[in-house]
């Protein structure tokens, strides 16, 4: 890192940590990426970093953006930018070399905060106050905010899940109940990565209910079922899992197939939403190892989350314990007897497999064997 920044320094530019990781560093959290701004054009930089025979690669030159490679780890460095034109979705830019006209254009307070490598903070909108008190507050007029970009209507509810604390900013609601309609033109891929992340906040239920509120919700997830089941799972999750976390919120008769579309969902995930929502696949509490065998261990998992049936650390604890096994027969065991393939080979398998599951899978190979010979026998004209 120190490499970095002296080699910037090297060619006169000023360069200081900015965003999220200064944000995320302030409250002690771990921190993924990093972005540095700085107050030269890419190409100056790119010049500088190559003098000290650091790789540079131009990863966004039109944005001003360009990623250092040190030690195998990559930053990205972007030069200091002010907004030209704008249509809601992506800004036309063009470079400047002053800090605040830079951090006017960005969206949240705390999300302005810039660091100079040893630690000195420079916050031009109170957001070390914001981010300390857990309050979600747009830079400046939020309406204009917006305007520059309608998906900071989804992100204020998805920051407020991860950093905010009651109450919500007034100024910052209310803008946002004014603008729910504009989320409507938005992307599925956007909106979806925007729901995922804030279902897997810790304050997401929260978020949520006050999407509802502001009125959001009408125009992406009309569907919204209240945020009562995703209480209950995160209290039980180890882990968040958005995607299940998309299915407490959704009622059962859900078309999942319809919201996965309007999101974008992966074939994947859409599928998994569908079997998540299907009252066909609760468990059966009194019958645990056969629903686990029925279900897969992964759906079973889910489904145990999100339903809670009877013992349900009982159940999470047999997926984690015992692997359903396979029935020992199939239909090549029926044809060896003779059989003509067709219906009725499918049939005899589904009740040997049946009689085998009843048995709490105990009947060996021999036993399934002798219980297929037997039902052909009595099915034999």
């Amino acid at each position: 890192m120190r490499t970095l920044f002296d080699a910037l320094a090297s060619g006169g530019i000023a360069a200081r940590f900015v965003g999220g990781c200064v944000r995320d560093w302030m409250l002690g959290r771990s921190i993924s990426d990093i972005d540095i701004a700085v107050d030269k054009p890419p190409e100056i930089v790119t010049k500088a970093l190559e003098a000290a025979d650091i790789k540079v690669v131009p990863t966004g030159l039109k944005h001003g953006t360009v990623t250092a490679i040190v030690k195998s780890r990559p930053f990205e460095l972007t030069t200091l930018r002010r907004d030209v034109e704008t249509d809601g979705r992506r800004a036309v830019v063009a470079f400047t070399d002053d800090w605040r006209t830079d951090a006017e254009r960005r969206d949240f307070t705390f999300n302005a905060l810039y660091a100079e490598p040893d630690g000195t903070i420079h916050d031009y909108f109170d957001g070390q106050s914001d981010l300390k008190a857990g309050r979600v507050r747009f830079i400046g007029d939020p309406e204009q905010r917006i305007a520059e970009d309608r998906l900071r209507v989804l992100r204020f509810f998805r920051f407020h899940a991860r950093f905010g604390r009651p109450p919500f900013d007034g100024p910052s609601f209310d803008a946002c109940r004014r603008n729910a309609a504009t989320v409507s033109g938005l992307s599925g891929e956007r909106v979806r990565k925007e729901v995922l992340r804030t279902l897997d906040a810790p304050g997401g239920a929260d978020a949520f209910d006050a999407m509802l509120e502001a009125g959001v919700l009408d125009h992406w997830l009309p569907e919204y079922a209240g945020s009562t089941k995703l209480r209950a799972l995160a209290a039980r999750e180890e882990k968040p899992d958005a995607l299940r976390r998309l299915a407490a919120i959704l009622p059962t008769d859900a078309d999942a197939t319809a919201i996965g579309k309007r999101l974008k969902l992966s074939t994947q995930d859409s599928v998994r939403l569908q079997l998540m929502l299907d009252p066909v696949n609760a468990i059966d509490t009194t019958n645990l190892r056969a629903s686990l065998y029925r279900l897969g261990t992964k759906l079973f998992i889910d489904r145990a989350l999100l339903d809670a049936p009877g013992d349900w650390r009982a159940a999470l604890a047999l997926a984690g314990t015992w692997t359903p096994p396979e029935l020992p027969i199939g239909g090549n065991d029926a044809l060896a007897l003779g059989l003509k393939p067709g219906p009725k080979v499918g049939a005899l398998i589904e009740a040997v497999e049946r009689w085998w599951i009843a048995g709490d899978f105990s009947a060996d190979r021999a036993a399934c064997l002798g219980e297929l010979k037997r039902l052909a026998d009595a099915q034999a004209p």
